[in-house]
């Protein structure tokens, strides 16, 4: 092998010059440049010498009032542009294999999560992968939200946290139950009393919801139980009645955010919270799409804030 042939000047062609060249061109001096792609101006200096040569000429004129190009370094930018071009329709094009440009995350949620966390969420997505189409089905309550994603009819469930072992999951928030009572009621302690509460005339969930599950066993360690005079399976219904001054209710911090402004809050006696995950069937194999909508919500915290 002849010494002209064992190193041929592309194999030692490095992409960060050629980003380099394209910047200096395109700002006219190395520190605007070197600004631009996040650099010293020394680092870009350097691979700018190390590419003239490379390829044996001069690309840049060098001067006070800053840096041009020279008609080689003209006809090398001119390929760069192809070269970046190429590059972005490359990856363009991996995405859309993977799933990213296209495809669809069908997701299933308890009411409350639906109204007042997936929106957050759905937007960053969308924002992130517009072409990747997203549906949600809210639902009653959790056992519905795991049984469509157990059943194949959901690929990610906003449910409650912990689940079976069929389930990988993602903790999201951690809700607060609350009392709230009617504002025009006189006030009360803060935290309320067990003996206080349980002698409230209370508006409540029905027996086989999860809140009221939750709060009952939390009122039953205690030595007392919860006797609600009305129940009723609509958060609003429930909000709307203790408005109007019939009732105390105790619900999740999540279904307060869009309270009457009739109404206030004292925490109960002893802290109680429910988590709220995301859900998906353990060992399935899941779209990309589906895969990007996980890792948004792992991502950014801020989502369920």
């Amino acid at each position: 092998m002849s010494k002209s042939s064992a190193r041929s000047p592309q194999h030692a062609i490095k992409l960060s010059q050629l980003r380099a060249l394209s910047a200096v061109a395109e700002c006219g001096n190395f520190g605007e440049a070197a600004f631009q792609l996040g650099l010293t101006q020394p680092t870009i200096s350097h691979a700018i010498a190390n590419l003239e040569d490379e390829l044996g000429l001069v690309l840049l004129i060098r001067g006070r009032s800053g840096a041009r190009l020279t008609p080689a370094g003209t006809q090398v930018v001119s390929h760069i542009h192809e070269i970046l071009h190429c590059l972005d329709v490359m990856v363009q094009d991996a995405n859309m294999h993977k799933g990213l440009h296209g495809g669809l995350v069908r997701i299933a949620s308890f009411r409350s999560a639906a109204a007042y966390l997936l929106p957050k969420m759905v937007a960053a997505f969308t924002h992130q992968y517009p072409d990747i189409e997203v549906t949600v089905t809210e639902y009653y309550d959790s056992i519905y939200v795991e049984r469509e994603v157990r059943e194949g009819r959901a690929d990610i469930g906003i449910t409650l946290l912990p689940t079976g072992d069929e389930f990988e999951s993602l903790e999201l928030l951690r809700d607060q139950y609350l009392v709230v009572l009617p504002s025009q009621w006189e006030t009360l302690p803060d935290p309320i009393s067990w003996d206080e509460l349980v002698n409230l005339p209370l508006i409540l969930y029905p027996d086989d919801n999860s809140c009221f599950t939750d709060v009952q066993a939390l009122c039953q360690e205690s030595g007392h139980t919860l006797v609600p005079r009305y129940q009723f399976r609509e958060t609003s219904t429930i909000l709307n009645m203790v408005e109007q001054g019939l009732g105390a209710s105790i619900v999740p911090y999540l279904s307060t955010i869009s309270m009457p402004e009739g109404i206030k809050t004292c925490r109960l006696p002893k802290p109680l919270e429910r988590l709220v995950g995301a859900v998906t069937l353990a060992g399935a194999l899941h779209s990309p799409a589906v895969f990007a909508f996980l890792s948004v919500l792992q991502s950014d915290n801020d989502l369920v804030r």
